[in-house]
């Protein structure tokens, strides 16, 4: 089947390589200059005039994340060298919070438990007993439920230290507002799913040499065609096939496709396919105007990430959880000479942030002083404003299927995960499988 994927994020790029893989003939189409979507590479400089590569938002992977290991492999990366491979670790500068053993899955995560430092037994035996329900109840809740009202029965040690940072990191929503049936989902998957599933993994390269570039060279290796700079802007209908219709398109583009697979945000999908809806008869036009109706209704957040530098600075460990507030925005600090970059240079996050560019990163520097002693300058604050979906309690997320031969993929879209890495080269995955369902 002659295929176009337009976007080449996580999604786009694994969907091309899963396409390629099934037989198929692929052109992939990338408005941007670079491959990677929001995690890629991103060139900047330190206060002392050297160059160095940051990403557009400091990213993390857990050992649960079994299709993104899998295509890191088949694109041919070398996972034990690209990934820092640690036991699960939440941990603040004093030394308080959990740490796991590195101990066969669900020990790891009872043990961390037991061993939490400067946790009461009141709070232990607490989140024992609230891990144990939800296990015995599989992991399932009403959809209408937050995690807050999940977690009520915790002691406020627990979810200010356990359940929120983890929270905000695996959905980008506060407890207060986010789902906790998917919430519960990436529990299951981490504490009680494969070996190791509890697992930080933290990239010891940038994003883009993670999957990003390795993808797109072994997308070119096998056949298929990526262009850089083509931005897709309408798509038309016609004898049970697609043509493109955007600027930068070489001829290879201007061709019918048997099937498109839609790889770009929420926003720049449906605004393409209710651009396309003018010009498409009444039933294709309907279709495309619901599925962007759905995803109109989406709303997002942001993830900041600051980059600050001072000549001596350095954690105890490759990641530290922060004590956050609205004064002190950073969830997570992440010591990037650990991760192979150069010393003194610290990633702060800053999940479901509000506040100015400006704002933000003034409060992390105050907040690196308070709670690291450390006195550093800003190199660059990266904030993505519409990072990922406001992950909410009965969230409707818009289908694969869009219209017969036209679907969607990427981490908003309807699926098991949250706006994750995984959830985006999941979504891809099923988009390629999806071709050959009914009406396909």
């Amino acid at each position: 089947m002659k295929i176009a994927i337009v976007g080449a994020g996580w999604a786009g790029l694994t969907a091309a390589v899963t396409a390629l893989l099934a037989g198929h003939e692929v052109t992939v189409l990338e408005a941007g200059s670079s491959v990677g979507g929001r995690a890629r590479a991103l060139p900047a400089t330190l206060p002392d005039g050297r160059p160095v590569l940051l990403d557009n938002g400091q990213h993390i992977l857990i050992g649960a994340y079994a299709e993104t290991l899998r295509m890191l492999r088949v694109v041919g990366v070398d996972v034990k060298q690209a990934l820092l491979n640690l036991p699960m670790t939440l941990q603040f500068p004093d030394g308080a919070g959990l740490r796991f053993p590195d101990w066969p899955t669900p020990l790891d995560a009872l043990a961390g438990i037991v061993g939490a430092r400067g946790w009461s037994l009141a709070d232990k035996w607490c989140l024992l007993r609230a891990a144990t329900s939800w296990q015995y109840r599989g992991f399932e809740c009403p959809a209408s439920l937050s995690v807050a009202e999940l977690c009520q029965p915790l002691t406020a040690r627990v979810q200010a230290e356990l359940i929120e940072p983890l929270c905000v990191s695996a959905l980008n929503t506060p407890a207060s507002q986010a789902s906790a049936s998917v919430f519960l989902r990436v529990l299951r998957d981490a504490l009680f799913g494969v070996a190791g599933g509890s697992h930080l993994l933290l990239p010891a390269t940038d994003l883009g040499a993670l999957y990003p570039v390795a993808a797109a060279d072994w997308i070119g290796r096998h056949g298929g065609c990526l262009h850089l700079k083509a931005r897709v802007q309408s798509i038309h209908h016609a004898d049970r096939q697609w043509s493109l219709h955007g600027t930068g398109m070489d001829q290879a583009a201007n061709q019918p496709f048997a099937a498109v697979i839609l790889a770009t945000s929420a926003s720049n999908t449906a605004l393409a396919l209710m651009q396309s809806a003018l010009t498409a008869t009444t039933d294709i036009a309907n279709q495309l105007r619901d599925w962007a109706t759905t995803a109109g209704s989406l709303s997002f957040e942001a993830i900041a990430t600051v980059y600050a530098w001072a000549p001596a600075a350095a954690l105890p460990r490759p990641m530290l959880a922060l004590r956050s507030d609205a004064a002190c925005p950073a969830q997570f600090v992440f010591d990037r000479a650990q991760l192979g970059g150069p010393a003194g240079l610290l990633a702060f996050v800053a999940s479901a942030a509000q506040g100015s560019r400006q704002t933000l990163q003034a409060s992390v520097l105050a907040q690196a002083q308070r709670q690291l002693a450390l006195t550093l300058q800003a190199v660059q604050t990266v904030v993505e404003k519409r990072a990922t979906f406001a992950c909410t309690p009965g969230l409707i997320r818009p289908a694969q299927a869009i219209a017969p031969g036209l679907l969607a993929c990427g981490d908003y879209v309807a699926g098991p995960y949250p706006a994750t890495l995984e959830g985006a080269v999941m979504s891809g995955i099923a988009a390629v499988a999806a071709l050959h369902g009914p009406g396909h």
